[in-house]
């Protein structure tokens, strides 16, 4: 089995790269495993100053893996995913971003956590939770109307209207579109930028910027009691039946 998620160092920052391109990058439980590891041995890791996520030139991340889905039957989100979701909200080291391509549910609520968002000008960034009968997660429905505005957040959380490179860069969500080819090295760019930096200071400026995340893990935590609901539904069920006989 080929590694789908690949870590590598370079200098002070840590590259987390899902690696599933035949599924444009779709998470699965293992997938999620490894990159909450990948976070906490960063946090727990002085010499690393700045984490990056990047994904393939066609694909940051196309989501959950529906089969995942169809599996988890009555447990709802796995503890395995909750740990990531976690991890990726408690961060104590910042957080960059290297989006090519799509950016597909936790592939673009995870991005609400990010300190720096690098998109390629053809990235496209939707979360079509409400078309599959569930609801958004990583506390999006918290994050993305504080950082988005009410009005925007639901538009994309809703009713799943997707945003461009561009509008998501308006919408707060990203710092700067570049040239597909170009998204990781402006992202490493920036994140050994910030790795450059006092660290002490950094991470102090960075929790006063954040505030407390208490209310943060806690949504994450509610979201998850309903998903687990919702997932045991017959219209989630009819959705992913539906969703997975377009893919034959």
């Amino acid at each position: 089995m080929p590694d789908h998620v690949v870590i590598t160092d370079k200098g002070a920052v840590r590259i987390i790269r899902m690696n599933r391109p035949e599924k444009k990058n779709a998470l699965t439980l293992p997938m999620y495993v490894a990159m909450a590891q990948a976070l906490h041995e960063a946090d727990a890791a002085d010499a690393i100053r700045c984490v990056m996520f990047a994904g393939a030139p066609q694909a940051f991340c196309a989501g959950n893996d529906i089969v995942d889905f169809l599996n988890a039957g009555d447990s709802g989100l796995d503890p395995r995913t909750l740990e990531f979701l976690h991890a990726l909200a408690l961060s104590q080291k910042p957080l960059v971003a290297a989006v090519g391509g799509v950016a597909v549910g936790i592939g673009a609520t995870m991005l609400l956590h990010c300190d720096h968002v690098v998109a390629g000008a053809g990235a496209v960034f939707s979360t079509p939770f409400l078309k599959l009968a569930l609801i958004p997660e990583a506390a999006s429905s918290l994050l993305a109307p504080m950082r988005m505005g009410y009005a925007r957040a639901f538009s994309m959380l809703i009713m799943g209207r997707p945003l461009s490179a561009e509008e998501a860069r308006e919408a707060g969500i990203v710092n700067n579109v570049v040239d597909p080819a170009e998204v990781d090295d402006v992202a490493l760019q920036a994140a050994q930028e910030i790795a450059a930096l006092p660290a002490q200071a950094v991470a102090v400026a960075r929790a006063l910027m954040r505030g407390p995340l208490d209310d943060v893990v806690r949504q994450i935590d509610r979201e998850a009691m309903h998903f687990k609901k919702l997932l045991q539904s017959d219209e989630a069920r009819a959705a992913f039946a539906a969703f997975l006989a377009r893919k034959r």
